[in-house]
Formats: structure tokens, sequence, C-alpha cells
């Protein structure tokens, strides 16, 4: 038998050939595994007893082999399974203690019975598939990059077109958008969650997925062909410019959303592709059909791939767009521009379809633990006192409130420039296509740059770097809307008017938010529930899922819907709306600084916890043989073998 000790560049051969006389039993319950009190006898510092192999003139802990297959011996050992103890070393001339720490190896198995290597020198056992990665696991993988690619494609194409059909539209507004997220959007939400809730108890999963994707499909397919076509038929215009007149024009956003009310329908369809076809179906299926190993290696990579998505869907709606220019006159461009998209978002949809059907059918599905966790069910007002109990959780709850509010509180406002400077919807279109290509390639590169930011300087730096971006940009773009005038000479040298400045400042805003916000917000929001004891982990994500994602989404617009009715339109709301934005920016970065003391310390104390449960869990079971040629076996804890001196 061919065998070697490796610890750290030092080899322990033993013979090619070992006289082996007897095979003694595995006294501590390692199958397949025995001694040769003959063979190691060729060591003239070694002994083997009853107890495991030992050293005559220094006790050293046992060290068992696997064995090879067939039950065979070895005693190689790569050096990427080495565990390191205190007190204990391995050189050419045997094992041996020393007085600080050394390295005892793991044994693998690493000889055939009939003295021939397992492996030849060099070789290494090479795993199957492609690259490393197994058959079974791509066929899992690739499509569902696929589905995930196809989905964002779908919802860029969808986010972009809302924006511009009911903000460009005749008799609407970007003052639309806040009373259209809270009035509409929401209460549709809502009841979409409930329906789905019981659809989800009497369908099985692949009937459920078909059940609530092919209505949005064939949805956006009938927007395209017969509702917009029709819109003029179908929108009541003149009853809406009635109620108008004696409402006054503070009330142009909500019987907006009267007036065009099939583009609001298109709306609420487009946001809903977003929560529920991403967040729900999405995500769900590849979570039931991908292991933990395979979520971590591969979760990240989807991200990557959502903004490449985006960049060449941001470049689909650039391309229709421009179609306008090469028709004559009096053709709707953009009802032809709209036609080529929604059919894309169809054939898209399908295959999406395609893709779930055939992972459905060809690849197996990982068993599971039928076990259940209980999760906590927490109410509106049970998480309102959680969160104000518990300084982490609020500080955490300031976070996620404070993104939602003063995105929300830039991105409206902004709108309405975007529209005054591209009044129609092709050239509104137009530029919502390259606004989503940079997003996409801003992104992508924040997310390769996330993992150094996390490693150089830390969770608190990362977490205060969107709030500081989001600050930086809204100062100068509301400066560019109140303070503009005197700017004129210089920004005209530059071909711009302080309209177009603040234009391209508030996508600068968008972009820069959003990047940061998917590459460093979002891991830093999931990062601090990481050291919390699992009762508060649970309840704390429980509260701001049921309280701070709704109240961040919907506070901004509430903010702007009150602003409007005071002060009877969004221009005039612009000052105050940043004040609040400054304010609000301020705050979630005084609440940025507290987590991150807390989350500090919260590590540490979970590390030293971790290092004193190893040391309390270790033990290492020792032979010892004394000068009159008798053995003795005791065992001793990791951490009194280290005190030693």
């Amino acid at each position: 038998m061919e065998a070697a000790l490796n610890a750290r560049g030092c080899l322990l051969s033993a013979p090619l050939t070992p006289n082996v006389a007897r095979i003694t039993p595995n006294p501590r319950g390692f199958p397949g595994f025995g001694l040769s009190s003959v063979g190691v006898c060729k060591f003239p510092r070694f002994g083997v007893t009853s107890g495991g192999i030992y050293c005559k003139d220094r006790s050293f802990p046992v060290i068992w082999a696997e064995a090879a297959a067939g039950g065979n011996v070895g005693f190689v050992s790569s050096s990427d399974v080495c565990g390191k103890f205190a007190g204990f070393g391995v050189s050419a001339c045997g094992i041996y203690r020393k007085n600080r720490s050394l390295h005892v190896c793991k044994a693998e198995a690493a000889a055939t019975g009939d003295g021939k290597p397992l492996f030849k020198e060099g070789e290494k056992e090479k795993p199957g598939g492609i690259f490393g990665i197994e058959l079974s696991t791509l066929k899992k993988i690739v499509p569902l990059g696929l589905m995930f690619f196809c989905i964002l494609f779908n919802y860029t194409i969808l986010r972009d077109t809302k924006d511009v059909l009911v903000v460009t539209a005749k008799g609407s507004s970007a003052e639309i958008i806040p009373f259209l997220k809270t009035w509409v959007n929401l209460p549709m939400a809502i009841g979409f969650m409930l329906l789905y809730t019981k659809l989800a108890n009497v369908l099985s999963k692949e009937a459920l997925f078909y059940t609530v994707i092919l209505p949005f499909i064939a949805f956006f397919g009938a927007f395209g062909f017969v509702l917009y076509p029709l819109s003029n038929y179908i929108h009541p215009q003149a009853f809406a410019d009635q109620l108008l007149g004696v409402l006054g024009p503070r009330f142009l956003g909500p019987l907006a959303i009267m007036r065009i009310w099939s583009f609001c329908l298109f709306y609420v369809m487009a946001e809903l592709w977003g929560s529920v076809v991403v967040s729900v179906l999405f995500w769900g299926f590849a979570n039931q059909i991908t292991t933990v190993e395979e979520a971590k290696k591969f979760y990240p990579l989807f991200g990557l791939g959502a903004n490449v998505a985006l960049i060449f869907s941001g470049r689909t709606v650039k391309y229709f767009s421009n179609l306008r220019q090469s028709l004559g006159p009096g053709v709707d461009g953009w009802a032809i521009s709209l036609k080529a998209m929604m059919s894309i978002v169809v054939l898209m949809g399908l295959a999406i379809c395609g893709l779930y059907w055939w992972v459905n059918t060809f690849v197996p599905l990982p068993t599971r633990s039928k076990k259940k966790k209980e999760k906590p069910k927490m109410g509106t007002m049970e998480s309102l006192k959680f969160l104000v109990s518990s300084p982490y959780i609020r500080d955490l709850a300031t976070l996620v409130v404070a993104y939602g509010v003063s995105i929300n509180l830039v991105e409206v406002t902004w709108k309405s420039k975007l529209k005054a400077q591209f009044p129609t919807p092709n050239e509104y279109s137009s530029f919502m296509g390259d606004f989503s290509t940079a997003t996409g390639i801003i992104t992508f590169t924040m997310m390769l740059l996330s993992q150094f930011i996390f490693d150089k300087y830390g969770w608190g730096v990362a977490a205060k770097i969107t709030p500081t971006v989001l600050l930086a940009t809204g100062v100068a773009f509301f400066s560019l809307i109140l303070f503009g005038d005197p700017l004129v000479p210089t920004l005209a040298k530059f071909g711009m008017t302080p309209l177009l400045a603040a234009v391209y400042v508030g996508a600068m805003q968008n972009i820069f938010s959003k990047s940061a916000k998917y590459s460093l917000f979002d891991p830093c929001k999931e990062m601090a529930y990481i050291p919390l004891d699992e009762d508060t982990k649970v309840k704390g994500k429980a509260a701001i899922d049921v309280v701070c994602n709704p109240l961040g989404k919907s506070g901004g617009a509430l903010i702007q819907q009150f602003m409007i009715l005071t002060f009877g339109s969004l221009a005039n709301s612009t000052p105050y709306l940043g004040g609040i934005l400054m304010v609000i920016v301020l705050a979630w970065l005084g609440a940025a600084k507290s987590l991150d003391g807390q989350f500090t310390a919260l590590r540490r104390e979970e590390e030293l916890e971790k290092e004193m449960e190893r040391a309390e869990a270790v033990k290492i079971p020792v032979i010892a043989e004394d000068r009159n040629g008798t053995t003795s076996s005791s065992s001793s804890s990791l951490s009194s073998i280290s005190g030693d001196s």
C-alpha cells in the first residue's frame, strides 16, 4: 500500500509494500478502517494500540484515515482539508507536539489495496458537465436565466411605455402618477394578491403559473391592437372637461384617471408585471427547483443578466420610438411603435411559458424537507409596536421608508419636466429608451464594484452611498428648477436650456440612485438581518414587509397629492418638495450611521460567540505512552490545548 501524509509541505511516506501481520478492528467507530501494527512499526517513533496510533515519546491526537473504495486504507491528505489544532505538528520524522500550534490534517484514502495509487501524480478528479457545472444543474439554470431575461426585457418595455401613455396623453400630466399609485394601483395590487391566494389553494403550481401569466400576455396584445386604436372613442374626454371646469385645475390629476382609463389600466398592469411575474412567479419557481448551493452560485448572475436585458430592451424601445421619422405625414407613429413593442412583449411572454413547460417536463425537482417552519404572522398594529420597540429595526425601517419616499419625490417632478422637454409620445419614449440603457450599464458596473466596496470600506460606507448620491443629485436637480434663470448664459454655451439641463440632471439622479439601490442598498438591507437573533430577524422582516415597504411607496405619493391640492400644481410645490427631500435624506443618513454602529457590534458579538462554541465543541483524543511502556487515553478540548506553553 502506497500512502502519504501531507501537511504544509511535509510528506510522511509509508513503504510501498508493508509487511502486514494483522489488521486490528477500528476501535472508534470509523467504518472500513483498520491499523497494522507491523506496517506502522516501520516508523521507529510510532506504535499501534487498540486506542489508535501513538508517538512513543510524545503524545498526539489519534488521526483516523478515511477508507478508500473497497475498505482499503490510505494516509494522504490534500492541503485544502487541513484543520488547525493547537499543540501538534507533522514533520518528516513523525508527528510531534509543539509549544504553540500546528496543522493536523484530515486523512483521505489515497491508495488501493494492490499498492497502486488511485490517481496518477498531478491528476485530479474532474467534475462532470460543462465548465465544471453538472448537466442537471445547467438544465435548470440556463432556462431560468432565459426566463429572467425575457421577463425583465418585457418589464423595461412596459415600464417605459406606461409613463409615456399617462404623462403625454391629452388632458393629463405627471401629476396623475401619485393619484394613480395610491387610488388605482394599490387597490388592484391588494385585490390581485387576494385572488392569487384563493387560486393557489385550488390549482396546481403549473396551472397557477399559466392562469396568472396568460391574462397579462393577452391584455398587452389586446391593448396594442384594440384598446389603443379605439382610445378616442372609449375615453370620456368631454365629460372630464366639464368636471375640470367645475372643480378647477388642481383636480387635473384625479380627473385624468377617468379621462384616460384604458391608459391607466395599462399602467397598473405594467406595474403588476414587475411585482407579480418577477417577484411571485419567477422567484417562486426558481426557489422551488434550485438548491441552496445552486442559488448561492447562480442568483448573483441573474442580477447581472437582468441589467443586460435592461440594456437590450432600452435599445429596442429607442429603435421603435424612432420609426415616426420614417413615416409620412398624418400617420400615427406612436400607434405603429406601440403595436411593434406589444408584439415583442407577447412573443417574449409565450417564450416564458415555453421555458416554464420545458423545465417542468424534463428537469427533476430537488427533494425538500416536508417539515415546515412556523412563521409569525404579524398584523399592522403588532408590526408598528415591534418597529417602535427595537432601535435596530427602527433604523432599518427608516432606511426602507426614506428610500421609497425620496425617490418618488424626485421622480414625479422629473417626469413633469421630461414631458415639457419631450411633449410627443415618440420623443418621450425615445428618451426613455436611452434612459433604460444607461441604467442597465451603470447598474451592471456598480454590481461589479459592489464587492470591492464591501470588502474595502465595509457595510457602513456602502449603506451611505445611496442616500449621498440621491441627496447630491436631488439638490442639483431642484436647484436647476428653482434657480435656473441666472444660469441661462452659462448653459447656452453648452447648447442647453435650464429645462434641458434639469432633465439630464434628473435622469442622472434616477440612474445613479437606482443603480446604487440595486447594487448596494438592497444587499445592505438584507445583510443587516444576518446578525440578529432568529426571533428578531423573522419578526423584524415581517414588520418591515407589512408596514415599511407600502409606506415608503405610497408616502411620497401622499405628500405630492397634499402639495398639489394645497398649492394648485406640482410646479408650485417644487420648493417645498425639495425641502422635504433634504430632511428625509438627512434622516436616512443618520439612521444609516446609527445602524452601522449596532451592526458592527452585533457582528463582533456573533463572531466571538462562534469562536467560543467552536472551542467548547472540539475535543481531541490523546494517547500517551509513559516510560514504562504503558499507554493511556484522554480527551482534551481545543481551548485547553491552545493554552499550553
